[in-house]
C-alpha cells in the first residue's frame, strides 16, 4: 500500500527530573523551524516525559501520517550521537517518569515483537559522519520514554530514526558552534529521510 506524501514529523521530549532544560526538545524546535524544511511541512512535537503522552500526544501525530518520523532525545551519559539501530518491546519498572509514574506493564505492547529494528540508522550514520558529526551505532535506546516512543513509532510504514544526542552545556542552548552544526546536520537527515518516505 503506498503511503500519502504527507510531512516530516520531528520529535523531542520537554524536562525530566535532573534535566531542567532538555536539549532534545530545543533541537527538534530548531530542526522544525529550520527554512530550509519549509516544504515538507514540517510538525514540531515534544512530548511530555510521561508513559501516558505516548498515547495521548506521539500515537494522534502518528495517525496523521507523517511521510517520515526523526525523533529525538538525550542520552546523559553519551559522550557522541547514537544512532538508535532498534527498539525493545519491554518498559523500566524501576525509574518512575516525570509524572512520578512507574509503568505497570513490562512488555509495551502485549502480543507485539521482541523488537523493532529502523531500516534507516546505517545510511544516517553514514551522512552524519561525512559531515564530521562524532556518531555510532547503537543497539540500546534504554528501557525509558525513548525506547518506548521509538518502538511505537516503528510500527508505522515510513522511515523512522531516533537519534539520543549528549547532553549540552546550558549556556550552549539553544544556541552554540555545537548545536548550530548538528541542527544543520540533522537537516540533512530529514531531508533524506522524507525523499526517502515520499518514494515509498
Amino acid at each position: 500500500m503506498t503511503r500519502p506524501s504527507g510531512h516530516l514529523l520531528v520529535t523531542g521530549f520537554g524536562p525530566f527530573p535532573g534535566m531542567a532544560v532538555n536539549p532534545s526538545a530545543v533541537l527538534a524546535r530548531r530542526v522544525a523551524d529550520h527554512p530550509r524544511l519549509t516544504a515538507v511541512r514540517p510538525r514540531l512535537l515534544v512530548l511530555r516525559t510521561a508513559y501516558e503522552s505516548i498515547e495521548t500526544e506521539l500515537v494522534p501525530a502518528l495517525d496523521e501520517r507523517p511521510a517520515a518520523v526523526l525523533m529525538f532525545g538525550v542520552a546523559s551519559r553519551a559522550k557522541r550521537v547514537r544512532v538508535e539501530t532498534r527498539a525493545i518491546n519491554r518498559a523500566n519498572r524501576l525509574y518512575p517518569d516525570a509524572s512520578g509514574r512507574v509503568s505497570s506493564i513490562l512488555a509495551l505492547e502485549r502480543g507485539g515483537p521482541a523488537q523493532r529494528r529502523g531500516a534507516v540508522a546505517a545510511t544516517i550514520l553514514v551522512r552524519l559522519r561525512s559531515r564530521g558529526i562524532d556518531a555510532g551505532l547503537s543497539r540500546d535506546a534504554g528501557r525509558y520514554l525513548c525506547n518506548a516512543s521509538y518502538f511505537r513509532a516503528l510500527r508505522e510504514d515510513c522511515p523512522v530514526l531516533f537519534l539520543h544526542i549528549p547532553p549540552f552545556r546550558r549556556e550552549a542552548l539553544p544556541r552554540g558552534p555545537r548545536m548550530d552544526r548538528l541542527v544543520e546536520v540533522a537537516v540533512d537527515v530529514a531531508i533524506l529521510m522524507m525523499s526517502r518516505g515520499r518514494a515509498t
